[in-house]
């Protein structure tokens, strides 16, 4: 092996941040590759390099967008891959390659298991082991009981036949619990709009797969212990579910408010059909990309609160982007401390860290000038609205899929932000930033202190 490609390979995998984004890079070539074979395509010919690239890109990211019909366009063999990468992207690549080593050795290598340990934010490297077997259980379980569930529904109610029920509900549930959004119909979910047999599991799944697999993991090891299991769950799951539950609240009472009389979105339902399809509209910006109503008749005043939430995104170490809900809780905690005066910032009975405050505003600030680029450039490239760019810019990022419809609009250069976006997005800043890293450094003395005048 060529001596540079040796020292290159050395520099990514003496970190695991680094391994990881290699792993995920690879991965994108490789479902790229298969994705541009005549094969994949439903025409025969191939797909381009481009559309190829994207559509790698926004599976193994678990985004959603896509530039053609995922039904239409590919054929058996090119959604069998799109299947494929989402579930790699969607469990982690590293977190994959673990376990197959685990299940073939049994036992892992340090090495490995600090690139495990990056990958799923798992708490100690002891702690490894059980992470990767309890994600690979918890993965197959919700996967497979809404695929069951979808399947009956799709087959019973909608008259499919019971292969073509089976492979639609499997499907939509591995994409649903990935948070991936991809859908087989053109149309996505609002052919379903009115079935809550439809919406509520997708929506389940959705909100299950974005909790993050440390939240998941710490309830079931505490589900036989009712009285003390709230005062046993760590400050990281009592904070992920209070501000999941808080946001899901808030996002179901605001949509239904802004569109509440909109003709093209819920004004034509029912009270009942309001409240679920706004419910599912929240719970979609968790960074699933389904949608039971048109995005693109969304009013703006909608669309501007759904970029705030599809940024704030989802759980830590789970299939959710954004910059995570414990980053949106942590900054808001340090808010409040500052705006009474407090010297520390404290959470659910808990004080926070500096250190924990400090990467929580590192994350946020590099999210928002990400974004913020992204949509400068985009809006260079179109002639769409700046609200419509700036919610695809906001969509990518949190890896979230949900469109109002530019992005199949978008010339090349637009596709290939939204590509780098949705990479980015899927690793996190922090994660790709210290990845890239060449050299790190520790100060060993310290400066003078001064204070300058904030505000």
């Amino acid at each position: 092996m060529d001596r540079r490609v040796r020292v290159l390979l050395r520099l990514f995998t003496a970190h695991p941040a680094r391994t990881v984004v290699l792993a995920f890079a690879v991965a994108v070539l490789v479902g790229t590759g298969l994705l541009a074979l005549p094969a994949a395509a439903a025409h025969g010919g191939s797909s381009g390099a481009l559309t190829s690239l994207f559509t790698a890109v926004s599976a193994v990211c678990v985004t959603g967008l896509a530039v053609v019909d995922t039904g239409a366009h590919w054929s058996g063999f090119g959604e069998g891959v799109i299947l494929g990468l989402i579930q790699v992207g969607g469990f982690g690549i590293m977190t994959l390659a673990s376990l197959l080593a685990l299940l073939v050795s049994g036992r892992l290598r340090l090495r490995l298991q600090l690139t495990a340990q990056a990958e799923t934010r798992s708490l100690g490297i002891g702690q490894t082991r059980r992470v990767l077997l309890g994600v690979a259980g918890t993965t197959a379980v919700v996967e497979l009981v809404v695929a069951a569930v979808l399947a009956l529904r799709f087959g019973v109610r909608y008259g499919r036949p019971p292969a073509d029920a089976a492979y639609h509900g499997l499907f939509t549930a591995v994409s649903a619990f990935n948070n991936a959004g991809f859908g087989l119909d053109a149309t996505n979910l609002t052919p379903y709009q009115r079935d809550p047999w439809v919406v509520l599991p997708v929506a389940v799944a959705v909100i299950l797969g974005g909790l993050g697999f440390p939240v998941l993991l710490e309830l079931l090891r505490h589900r036989h212990r009712r009285r003390a299991g709230r005062r046993a769950w760590s400050l990281h799951t009592r904070l992920t579910l209070l501000t999941t539950g808080l946001l899901l609240a808030v996002g179901t009472a605001v949509t239904c408010a802004l569109e509440w009389t909109n003709a093209g979105t819920l004004g034509l339902f029912g009270t009942g059909d309001k409240l679920l399809n706004g419910f599912f509209a929240a719970a979609m910006t968790r960074t699933a990309g389904f949608n039971s109503i048109d995005i693109g008749a969304l009013e703006p005043a909608t669309l501007l609160f759904s970029c705030v939430l599809m940024f704030i995104g989802g759980g830590s170490a789970g299939t959710a982007g954004g910059i995570k809900i414990t980053t949106f809780a942590v900054l808001a905690a340090a808010i409040v401390a500052e705006v009474r005066g407090e010297r520390d910032s404290v959470i659910l009975g808990r004080r926070l860290s500096s250190q924990v405050l400090r990467q929580a505003l590192t994350v946020a600030l590099l999210g928002v000038g990400l974004v913020m680029s992204a949509t400068m450039v985009l809006l260079t490239v179109t002639d769409e609205m700046f609200e419509a760019v700036l919610f695809e810019a906001v969509s990518a990022f949190g890896t979230v899929g949900l469109t109002t419809g530019i992005t199949t609009e978008l010339p090349a250069s637009g596709r290939l932000v939204l590509v780098l976006l949705m990479f980015v997005g899927r690793l996190g800043p922090v994660t790709l930033v210290s990845a890239l890293a060449l050299r790190e450094r520790t100060r060993r003395y310290q400066l003078p202190e001064e204070r300058p005048v904030i505000g």
